[in-house]
């Protein structure tokens, strides 16, 4: 009798075990490419987190904070919270992070479980990353990373501290997380785009992310895992035929096993889902505008898609007043370390916009006025502040968040041209200068239109300089004039002939201008540029082309993008700035700087 009993006990069990995890609601919030956007824009001055309904501000983390606890509250135990990679990189916030890891604290304080390794998290080098890591986790707790098709090198001490992460956890291949009762495998990947968009991860690299993506979900098919999650920062894309495209599209046709793709780096807003091969693809834009709620439903034996839902974090939500404390707390330490030796501060007011000044490089990005208005500053920077120069140039790539009607402030401009550091303490990439001749500078923009047909990133804005050219030429034949204007409007016609000797100096930040070093090698062989100093001899090292803004300090004293927008408008409106200086009204819609040639 006690045996019979102790079966039916063992059967109740069972069924009571099967039963708990039948019929089950897993909640997924998401975000991607969210880039250290912890205040609320744009522009920020106008964000007023506690006060609900008077401002058109977007984002803002203590906003997002709030959505995460009032999901929470309706499905606690079955919602799991992501990112999909960049978290960082793209604030005054994120200059303090390789001190303070602050922002990973932060996201684990405002629930978020797991966060994915993006390309710019490499912006700085994977030694950086892992301090920012360690530092980060020794602090407090931190979120479960992830990144599971690195490649590190076995020769190359350099990635060293990175490899370490691993051996400590601090960052994981996958993670397997349960959910009422429902165990879900997480991985993440970066993609090949994301890869070309890390040029300073070296010697760190990343395997080819289908392959990857069959091996680990098999592996956490065989760790039971109900539920696959892939986090790919590999993106989405819509092609000319209105149909979606891109490396999770892809990945989504030649894997199977994965139920949920949360996609990342294209900055893409799917308001809908998209559906391969069974598999739901999503992403929520960037800046942390959306948060993404994924609804999916287990029966026991499988998984099955319920719905979907971008929420708008905008001034409807009242922001969580604990972590918009910390970040608060955060924002005096940028202040009193970063900003208060250039004798600026963070909410100072530089000029109001009365127009937006936009760069969409997967819209008509040719038509940008914020491309022409950045490169516009960094001559203008150059040739009052400087060295002077004939030419300037910037990159779409470079370009990360639009200027939007209102008072600008430090914030503001930074986040325009936030990428990159040099060799001092302040953050940005430092403006450098080569001089080429006429014909090299026709190769160069040559080889500029063809790379940014496949990759607008690549779409370059120039001061001074029009590029006129015929798309239906053939290849480095469709550049048919190029016309220099000097500081006093005259324009001539460059001389292309490689009879002309005559040296153009070009300004542009040192991480653009070492591409035009490697032009050949990219080119295969096709064409060649030699980076040159004033005086015709070659340059070597992009880094003895940075320009020295102040002769009479020891060592050299580097100018900074962002800096550029600053001074420029303090220059155009009589040396002030403030609420009462403004971007001139020419940017609502500037002259272009590359034009095709009439027929």
């Amino acid at each position: 009798m006690k045996k019979i009993l102790f079966l039916l006990g063992l059967v109740t069990a069972f069924s009571f075990s099967v039963n708990a995890q039948q019929n089950q609601k897993i909640t997924i919030l998401h975000t991607n490419d969210f880039h250290s956007h912890l205040q609320g824009f744009a522009p920020e001055s106008e964000y007023t987190p506690f006060v609900t309904n008077d401002d058109k501000t977007v984002g803002g983390f203590s906003r997002i904070a709030t959505v995460i606890k009032r999901e929470k509250r309706t499905n606690e135990e079955g919602t799991l919270v992501v990112d999909a990679g960049d978290c960082m990189m793209g604030t005054l916030f994120h200059t303090m992070e390789l001190y303070t890891g602050f922002q990973f604290q932060l996201m684990k304080k405002a629930g978020y479980d797991i966060v994915a390794v993006g390309n710019h998290d490499f912006d700085f080098g994977p030694v950086r990353y892992a301090r920012t890591v360690s530092v980060a986790a020794s602090e407090g707790e931190i979120p479960v990373l992830l990144l599971s098709n690195v490649i590190t090198s076995q020769v190359d001490s350099a990635d060293d501290t990175f490899e370490e992460l691993y051996k400590n956890g601090l960052l994981k291949q996958y993670n397997i997380i349960e959910k009422n009762g429902v165990r879900i495998g997480v991985f993440s990947l970066m993609g090949d785009d994301a890869e070309e968009s890390a040029p300073y991860s070296v010697p760190v690299r990343f395997s080819p992310i289908v392959s990857a993506a069959r091996k680990i979900t098999r592996d956490l098919k065989n760790l039971k895992c109900d539920i696959i999650v892939c986090l790919s920062h590999s993106g989405v894309t819509k092609g000319k035929d209105g149909k979606w495209t891109g490396e999770d599209v892809e990945l989504a046709e030649k894997v199977k096993g994965i139920d949920l793709i949360i996609s990342g780096h294209t900055h893409t807003t799917l308001r809908e889902p998209i559906t391969v091969n069974g598999v739901t693809i999503v992403q929520a834009g960037s800046n942390g505008r959306y948060v993404g709620k994924v609804e999916l439903q287990w029966d026991g034996t499988a998984a099955s898609f319920d719905s979907y839902e971008l929420i708008p974090v905008n001034d409807s939500i009242k922001g969580d007043a604990e972590i918009q404390s910390l970040i608060d707390a955060q924002e005096k330490k940028v202040n009193a370390q970063i900003l208060k030796p250039l004798g600026i501060e963070y909410s100072e007011a530089v000029a109001s916009a009365s127009f937006p000044l936009t760069c969409d490089e997967y819209g008509d990005v040719a038509s940008s006025n914020l491309g022409a208005f950045v490169s516009d500053a960094i001559y203008d920077y150059v040739n009052t502040m400087g060295s002077g120069t004939d030419i300037a140039m910037t990159a779409a790539g470079v370009i990360r968040d639009p200027i939007m009607p209102g008072t600008q402030s430090v914030a503001d401009l930074f986040r325009v041209m936030s990428l990159g550091s040099g060799n001092d303490p302040v953050p940005g990439y430092p403006l450098a200068q080569v001089w080429v001749k006429g014909i090299e500078l026709k190769r160069i923009a040559e080889i500029l239109i063809m790379a940014s047909a496949s990759t607008p990133s690549n779409f370059c804005f120039y001061s001074h300089l029009k590029v006129t050219y015929d798309p239906d030429k053939g290849l480095f034949k469709k550049v048919t004039k190029l016309e220099l204007t000097d500081n006093d409007g005259n324009v001539t016609v460059i001389d292309t002939s490689k009879g002309n000797k005559k040296l153009y100096s070009i300004v542009a930040n040192a991480y653009m201008l070492e591409f035009v070093g490697i032009i050949k090698k990219k080119s295969f062989g096709l064409i060649n540029v030699i980076p040159k100093d004033e005086n015709g001899k070659a340059v070597k090292d992009m880094q003895n082309a940075v320009i020295d803004f102040d002769e009479a300090r020891p060592g050299v004293q580097e100018g900074k993008e962002w800096l550029a927008l600053i001074y420029f408008l303090q220059h155009k409106n009589g040396g002030n700035i403030g609420s009462g200086a403004t971007i001139p009204q020419y940017y609502k819609e500037p002259a272009l700087s590359l034009v095709k040639a009439a027929k």
